[in-house]
Protein backbone atom coordinates (compact mmCIF):
# COMPACT_ATOMS: atom_id res chain seq x y z
CA UNK A 1 0.00 0.00 0.00
CA UNK A 2 1.57 3.67 -1.11
CA UNK A 3 0.23 6.72 0.46
CA UNK A 4 0.36 9.74 -2.24
CA UNK A 5 -0.14 13.62 -1.36
CA UNK A 6 -3.05 14.65 -3.38
CA UNK A 7 -1.00 17.43 -5.70
CA UNK A 8 1.51 14.57 -6.75
CA UNK A 9 -1.72 12.40 -7.27
CA UNK A 10 -2.28 15.32 -10.19
CA UNK A 11 0.60 15.20 -11.54
CA UNK A 12 1.00 11.29 -11.51
CA UNK A 13 -2.54 9.64 -11.98
CA UNK A 14 -1.99 7.41 -15.35
CA UNK A 15 0.77 6.21 -13.64
CA UNK A 16 -0.94 5.63 -10.16
CA UNK A 17 -4.02 4.34 -11.92
CA UNK A 18 -1.81 1.80 -14.04
CA UNK A 19 -0.39 0.70 -10.65
CA UNK A 20 -4.09 0.33 -8.88
CA UNK A 21 -5.78 -1.75 -11.75
CA UNK A 22 -2.50 -4.21 -11.28
CA UNK A 23 -3.31 -5.10 -7.94
CA UNK A 24 -1.87 -2.39 -5.48
CA UNK A 25 -3.63 -0.02 -3.38
CA UNK A 26 -2.86 3.44 -3.36
CA UNK A 27 -4.25 6.32 -0.21
CA UNK A 28 -3.99 9.60 -1.59
CA UNK A 29 -3.25 12.17 1.72
CA UNK A 30 -3.67 16.15 1.95
CA UNK A 31 -1.20 17.37 3.90
CA UNK A 32 -0.39 13.85 5.22
CA UNK A 33 -3.53 12.65 6.47
CA UNK A 34 -5.39 9.87 4.39
CA UNK A 35 -8.56 10.65 2.40
CA UNK A 36 -9.12 8.26 -0.15
CA UNK A 37 -7.84 5.23 -0.76
CA UNK A 38 -8.21 3.63 -4.71
CA UNK A 39 -8.53 0.43 -4.88
CA UNK A 40 -8.86 -1.85 -8.40
CA UNK A 41 -12.55 -2.07 -9.89
CA UNK A 42 -13.93 -5.52 -9.78
CA UNK A 43 -17.12 -5.76 -12.30
CA UNK A 44 -20.76 -6.59 -10.62
CA UNK A 45 -21.26 -10.09 -11.09
CA UNK A 46 -23.94 -10.54 -14.17
CA UNK A 47 -28.10 -10.60 -12.91
CA UNK A 48 -29.52 -13.76 -12.44
CA UNK A 49 -31.61 -14.62 -15.50
CA UNK A 50 -35.83 -15.11 -14.49
CA UNK A 51 -37.88 -17.83 -16.00
CA UNK A 52 -34.58 -20.40 -16.91
CA UNK A 53 -36.69 -23.48 -16.19
CA UNK A 54 -39.78 -22.14 -17.66
CA UNK A 55 -41.38 -25.06 -19.40
CA UNK A 56 -39.48 -28.08 -17.92
CA UNK A 57 -41.28 -28.35 -14.54
CA UNK A 58 -44.49 -30.08 -13.95
CA UNK A 59 -47.13 -30.70 -11.62
CA UNK A 60 -49.43 -33.68 -11.40
CA UNK A 61 -52.78 -32.89 -11.79
CA UNK A 62 -53.74 -34.65 -8.28
CA UNK A 63 -50.35 -33.81 -6.41
CA UNK A 64 -52.30 -30.79 -4.32
CA UNK A 65 -55.39 -33.18 -3.44
CA UNK A 66 -54.91 -34.97 -0.27
CA UNK A 67 -55.13 -39.15 -0.35
CA UNK A 68 -56.96 -40.05 3.01
CA UNK A 69 -55.54 -43.78 2.64
CA UNK A 70 -51.82 -42.82 2.55
CA UNK A 71 -52.63 -40.66 5.54
CA UNK A 72 -54.98 -43.65 7.43
CA UNK A 73 -51.96 -45.66 7.10
CA UNK A 74 -49.16 -43.41 8.22
CA UNK A 75 -51.74 -43.01 11.12
CA UNK A 76 -52.35 -46.36 11.98
CA UNK A 77 -48.80 -47.81 10.77
CA UNK A 78 -45.30 -48.30 13.01
CA UNK A 79 -43.76 -45.47 13.30
CA UNK A 80 -40.78 -47.54 11.13
CA UNK A 81 -40.74 -49.64 8.23
CA UNK A 82 -38.86 -52.56 8.30
CA UNK A 83 -38.40 -55.53 11.22
CA UNK A 84 -39.37 -54.17 14.55
CA UNK A 85 -37.12 -55.57 17.30
CA UNK A 86 -38.50 -55.92 20.84
CA UNK A 87 -36.38 -54.47 23.28
CA UNK A 88 -35.14 -57.42 25.60
CA UNK A 89 -36.89 -58.53 29.11
CA UNK A 90 -35.32 -57.55 31.99
CA UNK A 91 -33.78 -60.17 34.07
CA UNK A 92 -35.52 -61.39 37.07
CA UNK A 93 -34.20 -61.30 40.26
CA UNK A 94 -30.43 -59.53 39.41
CA UNK A 95 -29.90 -55.76 39.88
CA UNK A 96 -29.96 -53.58 36.82
CA UNK A 97 -27.38 -52.24 34.95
Amino acid sequence: MKTVNIQAAKTHLSRLVEEVAEGEEVILAKAGKPMVRMVPYVAAPKARVSGLFAGKAWEAEDCWSANDSLLDDSVAGPLFHGAVEEPPAPAKGGTQS
